[in-house]
């Protein structure tokens, strides 16, 4: 086939047949295809579109480029959820434990953070010797023994995904919805879960800014997800507001152990008990112990140590601290009725939680404690966020960030609480 043939009929409209598409994927990732040519692809993807059809077989030819997991003979159905990435996330934490002492089996595959969204994996390096990096054969043990893994991606994992996806970066096509979607749910489905539950973020502190753009997003990944046999709904979150009352790599995994205790900021505990009872549903298990349950009888704290141990972490190791704190408070009295969710993640960046580059350390302890969410009464000089950095020369920038992010109004003013969970799709 000639690749330049397939770029001028995709920038003219035509749709990509079967073969041209497992084709120019293959070959992609062989290394057989240059990539100006497949970023003249991408940008032709990106204005034009892929149909139901073209989606569906690029997905597959993606899968295909690497190996698929399999998890059978575990004793239990197997479901896994997938967001979109937000301020604060840290659900995945509590989930993961919650769900697998509910009965499931979650082979949760996560990623680490890149710039003002927080990465699950980067949490658990926190913790004192967990590694994010198993075998399969390791992965599929602690799947059938404890019932809850948290790791990285392996090597083999749709390999075409990226390089595709390091493409996309340096060729301004990140925002194509096919290519968003064939991108999330080639590994997802790889992965070998037969259910799948997304987690779709919109709002000012959320990659899709727009309601409608994010239910675009969730429609065509529910629709792969049905089409590849992945049993798989979608919520749409609110992400205006950061999630918790955390925003870095520590400080995160304290407040899930918290919610895991029993307790915890309402708005985590709401959006991981909505996942959880997704998610058995998803993969068949109604009818039996419910999350809430799970967390008042201790089995998800249970779950959440064998877990942490099976990966070499101490569950009762010292989180790590960073040495330095500055603290940021209230300019006037009444009620907060607005804090910006991507202020808040730019500045726990800036103070070293994040990463503007793959290969960039992060700082565990390093962050943004928050002490008033919207719809709190806090008075002139009482504190509204607590920074923490390694360095204190991280403090400035992380203060330009927050700057304007927080509004109060009287403490009067007529304030309501907006939904976290939006919509539902799919099911």
């Amino acid at each position: 086939m000639d690749v330049v043939d397939l770029i001028r009929s995709k920038r003219d409209g035509s749709v990509l047949h079967d073969d041209a598409i497992d084709w120019v994927i293959a070959a992609y990732t062989r290394g057989e295809i240059a990539e100006e040519q497949m970023s003249a692809l991408l940008m032709a993807i990106y204005f034009v579109g892929l149909t139901a059809p073209e989606l569906n077989r690029w997905t597959a030819a993606m899968i295909a480029s690497g190996e698929r997991l399999s998890f059978p003979g575990l004793g239990r159905p197997t479901t896994d959820k997938h967001s979109t990435g937000g301020v604060g996330d840290k659900i995945t934490l509590p989930l993961t434990p919650i769900v697998a002492a509910c009965g499931a089996a979650v082979p949760q595959l996560s990623g680490r953070g890149l710039g003002h969204t927080g990465g699950t994996l980067d949490k658990l390096e926190s913790i004192r010797g967990w590694r994010a990096s198993i075998s399969n054969e390791e992965m599929r043990t602690q799947l059938r023994d404890v019932g809850a893994v948290i790791c990285a991606a392996g090597g083999g994992l749709a390999p075409a995904d990226r390089k595709l996806y390091a493409l996309r970066d340096v060729t301004a096509t990140v925002e194509s919805i096919p290519l968003i979607a064939s991108s999330i749910m080639s590994k997802k489905i790889a992965e070998g879960t037969s259910a799948l539950v997304l987690d779709v973020k919109v709002g000012v502190g959320a990659f899709m800014k727009s309601r409608e753009r994010a239910r675009e997003l969730a429609t065509t990944m529910v629709g792969l997800g049905t089409a590849h046999g992945v049993n798989t709904v979608a919520l749409l979150t609110a992400m205006d507001t950061p999630l918790g009352l955390t925003a870095g790599n520590a400080l995160e995994v304290a407040e899930s152990l918290e919610v895991l205790a029993g307790g915890g900021p309402s708005d985590v505990v709401e959006l991981t008990l909505a996942l959880a009872r997704e998610m058995l549903a998803a993969c068949g298990l109604t009818g039996g112990k419910d999350p809430a349950d799970a967390i008042a009888d201790g089995s998800a704290m249970d779950s959440w140590n064998a877990m942490i141990r099976a990966q070499g972490g101490d569950p009762a190791a010292p989180l790590p601290v960073s040495p330095h704190q500055h603290s940021v408070v209230a300019s006037a009295t009444g009620r907060v009725t607005r804090m910006d969710a991507l202020a808040v993640g730019v500045a726990a960046w800036r103070l070293g939680a994040g990463r503007a580059r793959k290969e960039d350390a992060v700082s565990f302890g390093a962050g943004v404690q928050m002490h008033a969410k919207p719809g709190d009464i806090v008075t002139a000089g009482s504190p509204l966020f607590t920074l923490h950095a390694d360095d204190e020369t991280r403090f400035d920038r992380a203060l330009d960030a927050l700057a304007g992010a927080v509004d109060i109004a009287a403490a009067d003013a007529d304030w309501s609480k907006p939904a976290l969970i939006l919509e539902r799709v799919g099911g």
